[in-house]
């Protein structure tokens, strides 16, 4: 139902895009530059729909303002002119419109013709209109007032070398949780509780990396098996926090929930990142659903291939994604979009950074990947964004989208080199020990040589995508049938090793040397220099039961199980163990790359790599593919960077053994000062009790598979 109204609006201003609250009025603008008409449409409670024709325009931006709007009232637009899909022109007044910069959205998706701009015939667009009315099956924006007491919130601003990220999903953390009060669990609000800060604080982590909370929808095709797109990884509103995940409702208060789970985790100490996803929207392909942008200004948004000679424009969107379009950063309303975006939840939700998927899709001059492109250089001088913490997933799906190592300063990378090659080295697919001696020491081959520190290099050995470090020591093969796509999604290249069972056993001996495999990634995670990034579950051993692609299961495979009965408690031990010595010991968390040479005249090296026999390492060493037994020697007498007012940092010194063979092997400790007296401060080896005394030039047996940290007395 609908009913045009004739009062007169004001006139509004272009300045503030989206719907701003006043007592006074609301202002409503919105960038539409090639319609002929746009109409606000006021939705009621009942649903009853009234329609403002907009008749004021400036620079593109349709805009009014309309007087006694309260906060939570719900809206739309229509956007009228050329049907052209050939040219890119996709204006359908029968599809009601999200506004591109809502701060909230309400009400759900349903799947059926109505969503299409095209009408289609099995799928396929049939470049005609699709005349039926949205209404009633997409979801609707809302009218959000920003006010809030933050009281005392500050940035935090932790420095990166102090820094650990936890990887989680705001639903899958407490879903489950039994001290989650049971009406806040899968909530912002559940993630606030006392039981989930008190946890991550006690476990050592100083950041949570939020999964996407830009409001996303379920991709059509995944509907129509019957599953969602859990992850989040479909955003259709940039400005507001997803509906879904608030307990308090989906008229304005998921954003007062949002903002009071952040003044929460800062309150405890705990930095907030978002994982943002601007690299694409959810209206997929050009047969995908028209929900905003598409209705909107289809070119503006969506990249195009490029045109051949003679050709006025190609309609086929240029997908780097995977996801059936590609956001064109480089024209300046999308990238004022974008950049409005990222303010808006610095400046309003308070929150500490980002890590943006894909990011090489948005750092593109033309259609080629470029670190100076139209993002990256606007984010690098903007005085709010380039002082927040920022992450790229320096790749996108395309095969010149690969850039680990090459991201500008302020830039950190995900690094999945060290992923890669401290899996191969503790789960047998790489021989000898020289790639994984460079990622421990903070992979200076993909960093230094541009003057950017150890920190660059957010440290991983999983993330959401792929196996859970349980599985990575349980399963030789992925497990997505579930999925329901004949388990060809997702990637065949675990290197994962299931200890000679395949999935779940009760055979004793293969799950103590599990549990050992899975202790031995975490404490090499968390002393290795750098970033480490811990994906939320791997400390307990949280299990996927295989599935390594589960972004469109919101169950019992997603959800952490916060249950004793099956918890891997001793990685969780060994975890913990490792965080707090890296947070105890500036050594462990250096700002300058090892040198391999003395901080002082006649003091140790700062870095030495340790033979078993007790000498360092030689050349043909590092190009032995038998040893697979390493030592590294971390000198704090003194550290080479100094202290916060110039003093100089002295500290323990650390060797730290690797043994990732399958035999006992004898160590021999040096015979000089670095360590001569020493205890055992981190084991993963039976035979080592932590606080066992050592002392220099005597002989340790490291037991097979296994990790013992010495620290001087």
């Amino acid at each position: 139902m609908t009913r045009d109204d004739v009062a007169p609006l004001w006139p509004g201003s272009n300045h503030e895009l989206g719907a701003t609250w006043s007592e006074e009025s609301t202002n409503f603008a919105v960038w539409a530059p090639e319609a002929t008409t746009v109409e606000l449409c006021l939705v009621d409670d009942d649903g009853v729909e009234t329609r403002h024709r907009l008749t004021e325009q400036s620079l593109g931006i349709w805009h009014c303002a309309v007087p006694g709007i309260e906060p939570g009232q719900r809206y739309g637009y229509r956007a009228d002119g050329p049907w052209d899909p050939d040219r890119g022109m996709r204006f359908n007044p029968a599809k009601l419109l999200l506004d591109p910069y809502a701060k909230a959205v309400s009400g759900a998706l349903s799947y059926g013709p109505a969503i299409y701009g095209e009408a289609q015939v099995d799928g396929v667009g049939t470049g005609a209109r699709e005349e039926t009315d949205s209404a009633g099956h997409v979801p609707l924006s809302v009218v959000v007032d920003d006010r809030f007491d933050w009281g005392d919130d500050v940035p935090l601003r932790r420095r990166w070398r102090d820094t650990v990220v936890y990887e989680l999903h705001v639903k899958g953390m407490t879903r489950l949780h039994d001290r989650v009060p049971e009406e806040l669990r899968g909530t912002y609000a559940g993630l606030a509780s006392p039981a989930v800060v008190d946890y991550l604080r006690d476990l050592g982590v100083t950041a949570v990396e939020l999964l996407p909370v830009h409001h996303f929808v379920t991709e059509p095709a995944v509907a129509a098996r019957g599953l969602v797109n859990y992850w989040g990884y479909n955003s259709i509103g940039y400005f507001a926090p997803h509906a879904p995940y608030a307990a308090a409702g989906d008229r304005g208060e998921q954003v007062v929930e949002f903002k009071e789970m952040v003044r929460a985790f800062h309150a405890a100490g705990l930095e907030v990142i978002l994982d943002v996803v601007y690299n694409h929207t959810a209206e997929g392909g050009s047969d995908g659903p028209t929900l905003s942008f598409r209705g909107l200004d289809d070119t503006v948004y969506h990249r195009v291939r490029p045109t051949a000679p003679g050709e006025v424009f190609n309609d086929t969107y240029w997908d780097v994604t995977g996801c059936g379009n590609t956001v064109d950063a480089s024209h300046p309303f999308a990238l004022r979009m974008i950049l409005d975006s990222l303010r808006y939840w610095v400046t309003e939700m308070h929150v500490d950074g980002f890590r943006f998927d894909l990011l090489s899709a948005l750092a593109r001059t033309g259609h080629s990947v470029d670190m100076r492109s139209h993002l990256l250089t606007a984010i690098g001088q903007d005085p709010i964004l380039r002082r927040v913490k920022l992450v790229a997933e320096p790749w996108d799906a395309s095969m010149d989208g690969y850039r680990v190592g090459e991201y500008p300063p302020p830039w950190t990378e995900w690094n999945d080199q060290y992923r890669d090659e401290v899996r191969d080295y503790w789960l047998g697919h790489s021989p000898g020990t020289r790639t994984v001696a460079t990622r421990l020491a903070g992979s200076s081959d993909l960093y230094a040589d541009d003057g950017r520190s150890p920190y660059t290099s957010v440290n991983f050995v999983t993330a959401h995508d792929g196996f859970t470090v349980r599985d990575l020591v349980s399963y030789d093969r992925k497990h997505n049938e579930a999925n329901g796509e004949q388990n060809r999604d997702g990637t065949d290249n675990n290197r994962s090793w299931n200890h000679g069972v395949e999935g779940e056993t009760d055979d004793e001996e293969v799950l103590r040397l599990r549990r050992r495999g899975a202790a031995n990634l975490m404490a090499t995670l968390c002393l290795s220099n750098g970033v480490p990034m811990i994906t939320a579950g791997d400390e307990r051993g949280r299990t996927q039961r295989g599935n390594n692609n589960a972004y469109c299961l919101d169950d019992e495979t997603s959800w952490i199980d916060w249950r004793p009965d099956d918890a891997w408690l001793d990685v969780y031990e060994v975890t913990k163990a490792a965080l707090q010595l890296r947070r105890d010991h500036p050594a462990l968390r250096q700002r300058h790359y090892f040198e391999g040479r003395p901080t002082i005249r006649g003091g140790p090296k700062d870095l030495a790599w340790l033979h078993p026999s007790g000498r360092e390492m030689t050349p043909a060493d590092w190009h032995d593919p038998e040893l697979t037994v390493l030592g590294m020697f971390v000198s704090g007498a003194p550290l080479r960077a100094p202290g916060p007012r110039g003093e100089q940092q002295v500290d323990k010194s650390f060797v730290m053994w690797f043994n990732a063979s399958h035999h006992h092997v004898p160590v021999d400790l040096p015979e000089n000062d670095w360590v001569s007296h020493g205890e055992v401060v981190l084991s993963t080896d039976p035979g080592h009790a932590v606080g066992s005394p050592v002392r220099s030039g005597t002989r340790l047996l490291l037991r097979r598979r296994s990790v013992v940290v010495l620290r001087e007395s």
